[in-house]
C-alpha cells in the first residue's frame, strides 16, 4: 500500500498554535481517492466547519482524476470528516471559543487503504511569535552548518 503518501499543510506549524490534534476519517468518491493516491490534492487552503452538526472540510483540494469520466467530482466541493461522538462535541465546544480554529493538518492513506485527515484544534499566531519562529529556524540552520564544518 502506499503509506508514503502524506501531504502536509506546510503553513499550519508557521501560522498557528497547535492545541489538539485528531485523526479523522473522510467521505469520498471513488474518483477522489483515486487522485489522493496519485498524490494529486492540497491541503493548505483547507478549513474546518460545522454544518448542521457535522464536521466538513472546505477548500481541500483534490483534482479531477485524470481516467475519469463524466463521473468525476468537483475539485473542491465540502467533504464530511468521520469523527466519533465524543471528538466531535468536544471540537464544537472548543472550536467556538475566541481565536479558537479547526485546521487540516496532512492528508494520508491509512495502513488500511482509507484515507485521512489530521485536524488540529488551533489558535492564530501573532506577528512577533512567527518572527520568533523564524528566528529559532534561522538559528537551528546556522547550527547545523557549524557543526557540518
Amino acid at each position: 500500500m502506499a503509506e508514503d503518501l502524506y501531504i502536509k499543510n506546510k503553513k499550519a506549524y508557521f501560522e498557528y498554535h497547535i492545541l489538539d490534534e485528531y485523526t479523522a476519517g473522510i467521505k469520498l468518491l471513488g474518483t477522489e481517492i483515486k487522485s489522493i493516491r496519485e498524490g494529486k490534492a492540497n491541503v493548505n487552503d483547507a478549513f474546518c466547519t460545522f454544518i448542521g452538526g457535522q464536521l466538513y472540510v472546505r477548500n481541500l483540494h483534490i483534482s479531477e482524476y485524470s481516467h475519469g469520466s463524466f463521473y468525476n467530482h468537483e475539485a473542491k466541493r465540502d467533504r464530511v470528516l468521520l469523527l466519533n461522538k465524543k471528538e466531535l462535541k468536544k471540537l464544537l465546544t472548543r472550536g467556538e471559543e475566541k481565536g479558537l480554529t479547526i485546521i487540516p493538518l496532512a492528508l494520508f492513506i491509512s495502513e488500511r487503504g482509507f484515507a485521512k485527515l489530521k485536524i488540529a484544534l488551533a489558535q492564530g499566531k501573532k506577528i512577533y511569535d512567527k518572527r520568533d519562529t523564524m528566528k529559532e529556524r534561522d538559528v537551528k540552520v546556522e547550527m547545523d552548518r557549524a557543526m557540518k564544518r
